[in-house]
């Protein structure tokens, strides 16, 4: 009988995440799928299932595959399960208990049908691009090296002062801003960060990178979609008289000081995420941000 491990992944702090989650692993354990629940939602799971069947996603030796990551909770929920996941180019799907939910496939009231279709394997997965983060001190030394599923920023520090940010792309210089900050994103992190920032949302089947400067005192300022393949260089100006911030998915984050520079480039891995049904973006952006796409005026104009 073929062996399958399915993971579980609970927000921290929603009691209805933890039930939704109890209910879908108790699914899988009747069909006798492995069911590998994070560390720290784990007693609460079993708790609530009253089973000691659950493993720990912690536990696992490095050559259990777990075919499936099921995340119970919002975007910043997956972003963190993305931590895990990625590393080990595990699927993810999610199942919105947030509010706006961009990267979920469901949402809480149709979990009834996830058991069968995560049994039958029915369900299909996209990549999305990913970046890269290094950063580099004065001296030319990598200090610090991560991931970013939505976006990389550096940003200011202290609010009484901007920072000088020294632009450069395929190494050749674009631009210096005064700033807040600076945000390199993918298209899955249009929607987020640079969208507020005043970004254009980009389709996440479009291969691409976008550059978005965060309130630059400048004449030219505007936001920037390059080439997925684009090597972004921002370096802080020695003009900064305070420490700046580089903040990946708003979750990891590093200090950064004068002469430092911060490179983005393609991840060599995509993330990747699970679809249950067939939902173009189209559909997901309107609902999602509750698009009028009815004339207010009446259908005789």
């Amino acid at each position: 009988m073929e062996s399958r491990t399915v993971g579980v992944w609970v927000h921290a702090n929603r009691p209805e995440a933890v039930e939704a989650a109890a209910e879908f692993s108790g699914g899988l354990l009747a069909a006798g799928v492995r069911v590998a629940v994070d560390e720290r939602r784990l007693p609460d799971v079993k708790a609530r299932l009253h089973t000691t069947e659950l493993l720990s996603l912690g536990e696992l030796a490095a050559h259990d595959v777990v075919e499936l990551l099921v995340v119970f909770g919002g975007d910043g929920t997956i972003l963190s399960a993305a931590e895990w996941a990625l590393p080990r180019e595990c699927p993810l799907l999610g199942v919105n208990l947030g509010h706006v939910g961009f990267l979920a496939e469901l949402e809480a009231h149709e979990t009834a049908r996830l058991v069968e279709q995560v049994l039958e394997r029915d369900y299909q997965v996209e990549e999305r691009l990913t970046v890269g983060v290094r950063v580099y001190d004065s001296a030319g030394e990598l200090k610090w090296e991560t991931f970013a599923i939505n976006e990389a920023s550096i940003e200011k520090s202290a609010r009484k002062h901007m920072i000088d940010v020294q632009v450069s792309v395929d190494r050749r210089p674009l631009s210096q801003w005064s700033c807040d900050g600076v945000l390199v994103c993918t298209p899955t992190g249009s929607t987020a960060y640079a969208f507020s920032a005043g970004g254009p949302v980009v389709w996440p089947d479009v291969a691409a990178i976008e550059l978005v400067p965060l309130l630059a005192h400048a004449l030219f300022a505007r936001p920037m979609v390059l080439s997925p393949d684009s090597l972004v260089e921002l370096t802080l100006n020695e003009r900064s008289v305070d420490t700046a911030a580089v903040v990946c998915d708003g979750r990891r984050e590093t200090a950064v000081g004068s002469g430092e520079q911060v490179v983005v480039t393609r991840h060599p891995v995509n993330l990747k995420l699970a679809r249950l049904k067939e939902q173009p973006f189209t559909t997901r952006l309107v609902m999602k941000f509750e698009l009028p796409i009815h004339s207010w005026r009446g259908s005789d104009v």
